[in-house]
């Protein structure tokens, strides 16, 4: 059966909200502007050793005048095992800063005033709409950028045009769990290296399986 890419798109939606009925971050955190401390972490490091130093970062650190007043060298020192350390403490302790001095100690809830802050980029400010906010939101991360080339929602790897396709063929309600869903799937079945395609529920709207069932078909 040939679908559009919207029916694709609704058929994953669905399918993988059977498999992931809990679409929840892997990131830990209490307070909102921890969630985007985490994720500024999280670039080039699993979020799994993000949830270990955060856990130590907060403690040491437990409000944003905390941050902000820190000497650089401090945070420097926890953050250490995220790698990039030097980079992401200056973006932590200036972001902080700017919270405190440009909005009143609250997360702003608008993509463009998210991405004035230090070091946030959209796919970290789309995370913040979507889980702080609960407001329609697509983060594009490698997962994303993976899986919807495979299924054939869009083409390419640049994340802001697929942020854009994605949202053209996504439920707005959906999108943001979608996402959280891909990762999921990214790493139990739709792996980079070595899709476990026998074992993929999405295989009906799946472009790349088709793809490899027509070459194969071809050869026999």
């Amino acid at each position: 059966m040939i679908m559009t890419k919207k029916e694709r798109a609704l058929f994953a939606v669905e399918k993988l909200k059977e498999k992931y009925p809990e679409a929840i971050c892997s990131l830990q955190y209490q307070k909102p502007y921890e969630l985007l401390i985490a994720t500024r972490l999280s670039a080039q490091c699993t979020d799994a050793r993000v949830n270990v130093v955060t856990k130590e970062l907060f403690r040491k650190f437990p409000t944003l005048e905390s941050f902000a007043d820190a000497d650089i060298a401090d945070i420097e020192e926890v953050v250490k095992p995220c790698g990039l350390y030097k980079t992401k403490a200056k973006s932590i302790k200036e972001m902080c800063t700017q919270l405190i001095r440009d909005f009143d100690s609250t997360l702003p809830d608008s993509i463009e005033q998210l991405t004035s802050l230090s070091g946030i980029g959209r796919k970290t400010a789309n995370l913040i709409m979507g889980d702080v906010f609960h407001k329609p939101a697509v983060v594009v991360d490698t997962h994303c950028i993976r899986i919807t080339n495979r299924l054939g929602l869009v083409k390419g790897e640049d994340p802001y045009k697929l942020e854009l396709a994605l949202k053209k063929i996504l439920p707005p309600e959906e999108s943001s769990d979608f996402c959280h869903r891909l990762v999921l799937f990214g790493r139990e079945v739709c792996k980079a290296r070595k899709p476990l395609c026998e074992d993929c529920p999405l295989q009906e709207c799946c472009a790349f399986r088709q793809k490899s069932h027509q070459s194969h078909a071809a050869s026999v």
